[in-house]
């Protein structure tokens, strides 16, 4: 019946949803029977301009009831895995609180408290921020507490890449422990793919005729395409065995379903070539950094790895000395003279 639907999926939990004077409400109910019946009586209710008093504002809305709807949200908007650990957190933190409740003062003394840093605790803001968004834009509350919350000053941060030396020695470790994976890591570094990026790949995706992967869906909401180089279309023609289905993905996933894990395999083989402090996502920093040594420009390396704001990219820029000098050599001699010999 439309207007009543169970959620979660397989749950035994049905919903309901209807609209009173152009207002859209959504209610709980539990079997679906009872789910059929509520929803005839309300939409009955509505149809004769009725307000009865069980259809007044009295539920008292819980934060979790607001993650619940976040959740809903990110499944079909936003990569779903970037949030699994801050539900579970935030749920058992604050989640039986009444979210109208919950005040400015409240979240920030609860961020100061679990977060460690600065960046830690602008994530977790931006999760709660978006569970409130989601309660207004279904009118189950009006305020959002956590705009209020002081955005905390993060620093630069240390990008970590790898040198040539570096990188050969682990490639070498890969090769000779984990051969099955040594193109994905050429792929990663030759490119700067996010991880999800890279392992959500498929098959139509891929034009190695052009030399490109079109991404349809980012981190940044944003269709992007993906150049690839020689060693790029290499690794992904050596695969076995080699992709035929448009459905295929181009590189195997480990770990349970849906999810994307590489430290199985690419941990060991970073403690084996002694290289510390170096995640998968460093690959991306790799990638940069290659570039700017290349003399790529700042809006080249943003251009090449989908970066939103030319900010992120302008991290790379010290790295390319000889590319400045360049820059600047560019002038010299232009209507001007040179200094005469004493």
């Amino acid at each position: 019946m439309r207007g009543v639907y169970e959620k979660p999926i397989d749950s035994g939990v049905w919903w309901i949803h209807y609209y009173d004077a152009g207002k859209r409400h959504r209610e709980k109910v539990g079997r679906k029977s009872d789910a059929i019946k509520l929803y005839q009586s309300r939409k009955a209710d509505a149809s004769a301009g009725r307000k009865l008093p069980e259809l007044r504002n009295n539920k008292v809305v819980t934060l979790a009831e607001l993650i619940d709807d976040a959740l809903e949200f990110v499944a079909n908007h936003k990569d779903k895995r970037n949030y699994e650990s801050k539900i579970v957190i935030v749920r058992a933190a604050l989640g039986s609180r009444p979210a109208a409740k919950v005040t400015p003062q409240e979240l920030e003394q609860w961020l100061r408290g679990h977060c460690k840093t600065s960046a830690t605790s602008n994530r977790y803001k931006a999760f709660v921020s978006l569970c409130y968004r989601e309660g207004i834009r279904n009118d189950k509350v009006t305020i959002n507490p956590a705009r209020q919350v002081r955005h905390r000053k993060e620093g630069t941060g240390r990008v970590g890449f790898l040198s040539r030396e570096e990188y050969d020695r682990l490639f070498e470790v890969v090769t000779r422990r984990f051969p099955e994976h040594q193109a994905e890591l050429i792929v990663s570094v030759h490119t700067g793919m996010r991880l999800t990026e890279q392992y959500s790949c498929t098959r139509s995706h891929v034009h190695l005729d052009r030399r490109t992967i079109d991404l349809s869906k980012t981190k940044n909401g944003t269709a992007r395409t993906i150049h690839l180089n020689s060693d790029a279309v290499a690794a992904i023609l050596s695969l076995k065995p080699p992709l035929s289905r448009q459905s295929d993905p181009v590189f195997p996933r480990e770990g349970s379903k849906g999810s994307f894990d590489t430290r199985s395999w690419f941990v060991p083989c970073l403690a084996e070539a002694e290289i510390a402090g170096y995640v998968w996502h460093s690959n991306r920093h790799t990638f940069c950094s290659w570039l700017a040594m290349a003399g790529a420009s700042i809006k080249e390396i943003q251009e090449a790895s989908g970066h939103k704001t030319i900010t992120m990219s302008a991290r790379y820029s010290h790295l390319s000395p000889a590319h400045k000098l360049f820059v600047v050599q560019r002038i010299a001699g232009i209507a001007t003279k040179q200094p005469s010999a004493a």
